[in-house]
């Protein structure tokens, strides 16, 4: 059979599976580019079309502690080509990680929107920093010019974290003794519509006092700003013992939802908060036994409202032993049920961390990005689904 055959084949194949051809483009490659390793994706859509694609450079590993920088990529055309590796974050031999970005579109000072990248430092390993040996701290840049340049750290650190003053020579004494700290993994959000229009979200997690058993001294919070990062408020802790990587998203009536993994890992499932106040306090936390867990991150997203209610969309690896079986699921009535699943990557030796980290983007009405690790973490890649 000839190659232009099977072309057309495959092509006919993955739209009547509801792919669009965007398929598998890798964004990061581990081992080019100065990084031997590149983790943790996040990606926004931009007003004008283009999308940034973010992730951790790793400089010397894989590893989750040493010099890590935030770096980025943009396409012009909907995932198909990328630019040129940006480095947006370095912090000298230091680490820079967990970036969260959010375009704030209602701020009336920037009308054509003003990107805010939320991101973490650190001084030490997290296995120390639980120990009280170091500390995590919270900031942001800013760009104005879709991503083409930053502005200078902002370090928030006051405001959205309670350490207790790890170290002697930190100005930090809040008495609260949080310890390992983080954003999200994945995209931050803001409200699009109704009484919070305009606040940005951010999810983290954090841990409290010496390290616990089955990782109980994490628990998973927010942080969030009603006057485009001017102030900031914590939200209340979530109330569930080793919740800990979250993300979050717009529902209907004023709603927010938190998804978060279960660092424990007794339960294999993902963790649910939801809040009626804007993300500030929680109603109810439950584990969501449709989504299954390997102790791995996730991703959510509102693409769209229907009947009222917000079309909502999650990937993880949906798989409870290992990160794999990466899978994208819709919802139509904001989260409670999961009407349509797609299995973006799996491997067929059922081994090994095959599909790990994802974060979700809205291209059009009926598509959605996804970019996510694959390979035992030696590509990024974005896939585009068309999922009506």
């Amino acid at each position: 059979m000839r190659k232009t055959t099977v072309s057309v084949i495959c092509t006919l194949l993955l739209a009547t599976m509801g792919w669009s051809q965007t398929k598998d483009v890798p964004v990061f490659v581990s081992g080019t580019e100065g990084h031997k390793s590149y983790r943790i994706p996040a990606i926004i859509g931009l007003p004008n079309g283009e999308l940034l694609a973010f992730c951790e450079g790793r400089v010397h590993g894989a590893g989750d502690f040493g010099d890590i920088n935030i770096v980025l990529r943009r396409s012009n055309d909907k995932g198909k080509s990328w630019s040129p590796l940006q480095t947006v974050i370095d912090e000298g031999t230091l680490q820079a990680g967990n970036p969260a970005p959010v375009v704030d579109l209602t701020d009336p000072a920037y009308p054509n929107g003003r990107i805010f990248l939320f991101y973490n430092t650190g001084n030490n390993h997290e296995g120390e920093v639980r120990k009280g040996n170091g500390l995590r701290e919270v900031w942001y840049v800013t760009s104005i010019n879709n991503g083409l340049t930053w502005s200078a750290p902002v370090n928030i650190t006051r405001h959205t974290h309670r350490p207790k003053q790890p170290q002697a020579n930190t100005a930090y004494n809040f008495g609260n003794d949080w310890r390992s700290y983080a954003n999200t993994p994945g995209h931050a959000m803001q409200f699009s519509s109704g009484r919070y229009k305009g606040r940005i979200f951010v999810a983290a997690n954090h841990s409290a006092g010496d390290p616990q058993s089955q990782f109980t001294d994490y628990s998973a919070h927010g942080y969030y700003t009603d006057d485009h990062g001017k102030t900031f408020h914590l939200s209340e802790t979530v109330n569930l013992p080793g919740s800990n990587e979250s993300t979050a998203t717009e529902l209907s009536d004023n709603k927010l939802m938190m998804n978060s993994r279960n660092q424990k890992g007794d339960i294999r499932e993902r963790i649910v908060s939801i809040s009626s106040d804007g993300g500030a306090t929680w109603d109810t936390t439950y584990f969501d036994a449709t989504l299954p867990d390997p102790v791995n991150q996730g991703s959510i997203l509102t693409v769209g409202m229907k009947k009222g209610k917000a079309i909502v969309a999650f990937s993880n690896a949906a798989n409870a032993q290992r990160r794999d079986n990466l899978t994208l699921r819709i919802s139509y009535d904001d989260g409670k049920t999961w009407a349509k699943n797609f299995v973006i990557a799996k491997s067929e030796k059922d081994k090994g961390d095959y599909a790990a980290y994802s974060d979700l983007v809205r291209i059009s009405k009926n598509e959605i990005g996804v970019l996510y690790e694959k390979g035992d973490y030696s590509t990024i890649v974005f896939t585009v689904v068309k999922w009506r």
